[in-house]
């Protein structure tokens, strides 16, 4: 098994409002996270920050995570502090009102495999020459493609694709949609929508199947959402099953 993860400002933005980690624990279960952040200047970087350090310093403090049951509910407190800690920074700095951010992660352990979102970034699993989405979308325009008043080839160029349904520190509680997934993969792939909306993902499985070093391969995707413009910050997670 191996795993890297990278972010990068992009062409365009000023400054990096993304945060990423994959941490293991004292027995080698594996926590991966993105965060996306929005809102003012500087304070997407404070929501995501905060997001990627709690759960980073919560995961590392656990020997195991225990059952599928206990992982379920250890990310849904941990969330709910994350959303708390974000939510009073901004009742402490009014000039950070409106931060959030997005949030998608994944547990692996040798029993079980959980990813978890709020918001637009992405979790997906890479089986033999498949790469499927896990997570959905907390947008409006994934909400009007849900109840069928707009495609999906639609929603791909809608005007609205990133407006927010669900974010973090957005409002006083918050719930994640988890997904359970099967452990027999062959890799797990996180990332901001600063990816998604520059490649498609057949373009992000080819640079992941490729035969280089793996830190190489999320180079290249970033890389890539650059030289079509880098609209937006880029951010990066990978693992790889099953490789020394």
């Amino acid at each position: 098994m191996r795993y890297a993860y990278k972010t990068d400002p992009g062409k365009v933005r000023d400054h990096n409002e993304d945060n990423v980690i994959i941490v293991e624990n004292e027995t080698g279960e594996i926590l991966m996270a993105v965060a996306d952040g929005m809102g003012g200047h500087l304070c997407g970087e404070v929501a995501s920050s905060i997001a990627i350090t709690h759960i980073a310093e919560s995961f590392k403090k656990i020997s195991s995570i225990g059952t599928k049951e206990d992982a379920e509910s250890w990310i849904q407190m941990a969330v709910s502090e994350i959303n708390a800690k974000i939510y009073k920074y901004t009742e402490e700095h009014p000039e950070s009102l409106g931060m959030g951010t997005t949030f998608v992660c994944a547990i692996l352990t040798n029993d079980f495999l959980l990813y978890g979102n709020i918001g637009d970034s992405s979790g997906f699993a890479i089986k033999g020459d498949k790469i499927q989405k896990i997570t959905n979308d907390h947008t409006l325009v994934s909400l009007l493609v849900k109840s069928g008043d707009l495609t999906e080839e639609a929603a791909e160029h809608h005007p609205k694709k990133n407006i927010l349904l669900k974010a973090l520190g957005a409002t006083t509680t918050v719930d994640m949609d988890i997904f359970d997934v099967e452990t027999d993969i062959d890799g797990i792939f996180l990332c901001s929508d600063g990816v998604t909306n520059m490649l498609e993902r057949d373009q992000i499985l080819k640079v992941l199947k490729e035969d280089i070093d793996i830190e190489e391969k999320m180079n290249k995707l970033i890389d890539k959402c650059n030289n079509r413009g880098g609209t937006d910050n880029v951010s990066v997670a990978y693992l790889e099953k099953g490789v020394e």
